[in-house]
């Protein structure tokens, strides 16, 4: 449940949390905050977690993997395109590289373009508030929907963000964002003046040349939602595997070298 009220961290996650922080900083690992603590930080909201969410290119990840490792941490790619872990105990770290579908990565300019900050006490980077929504959008699924995050982001910003880079950030999937304008909306009608007024031309102006002109070619991109729900159209209808190549196209989570005895 979403809440103003601070969660209370038992003392070894929050020791935990803190060791991890300034393991990355010592072995200067290129890193952003996210997940719960990049939530707060640009709406105020705050939420219980276990895990400590880093967003990273993903050529940093052995280096954090190896100083988490000999840290004491289990360590795991769970899946080379976007997502390794680490853990001691009850309490998790997740390495993330871009999004599961492979439509959004994380690069260096997230790095220089995140807030300088404080988490739980040791400066971080925090995780812009553009990328943040970027991260987001695809998060559709229907056991998890972060359309909520969304709103409560613009909300929470009052719309004072860098339209034009989130427009760049989604790229040709721009409709995932209409989409998402639409729901915050729909959310807070009265605060509508948060989203510009050029954003709205923009995208609509883009949707209706699409309207127009349909895409041929184009014929379903559904599995970039959701692979599971939208199975069917590929297995059993003769869909196009469109998230398969997009996750073939990425650079891809490196095994940590393992050094000779």
């Amino acid at each position: 449940m979403s809440s103003s009220t601070p969660p209370v961290f038992c003392a070894d996650q929050r020791a935990l949390f803190c060791e991890v922080l300034e393991l990355m900083n010592r072995n200067r690992v290129q890193f952003v905050i996210s997940g719960a603590f990049a939530l707060h930080e640009h709406t105020g909201i705050w939420r219980d977690t276990k895990d400590l969410d880093f967003f990273l290119p993903a050529k940093e990840v052995p280096r954090a993997l190896q100083a988490l490792a000999q840290d004491g941490f289990q360590t795991e790619i769970l899946d080379p395109v976007w997502l390794a872990k680490a853990w001691r105990g009850d309490f998790f770290v997740d390495l993330i590289t871009g999004m599961s579908n492979a439509v959004i990565r994380v690069d260096y300019a997230w790095i220089k373009r995140a807030r300088v900050s404080e988490v739980l006490g040791i400066p971080v980077r925090v995780l812009a508030p553009e990328e943040l929504i970027a991260s987001k959008v695809f998060v559709t699924r229907r056991e998890r929907f972060d359309g909520a995050d969304i709103c409560h982001v613009i909300y929470g910003t009052k719309g004072k963000l860098d339209w034009k880079h989130l427009l760049h950030l989604m790229g040709e999937h721009w409709e995932m964002l209409l989409w998402c304008l639409v729901l915050y909306h729909y959310v807070y009608p009265a605060a509508g003046e948060y989203v510009p007024r050029a954003v709205w031309d923009e995208l609509l102006q883009r949707f209706r040349v699409e309207l127009n002109h349909p895409n041929k070619a184009m014929e379903f991109r559904g599995s970039l939602i959701d692979e599971n729900m939208f199975n069917i159209d590929v297995m059993e209808w003769g869909k196009r595997n469109i998230i398969e190549e997009f996750r073939r196209t990425v650079e891809v989570i490196e095994p940590v070298e393992k050094k000779a005895a």
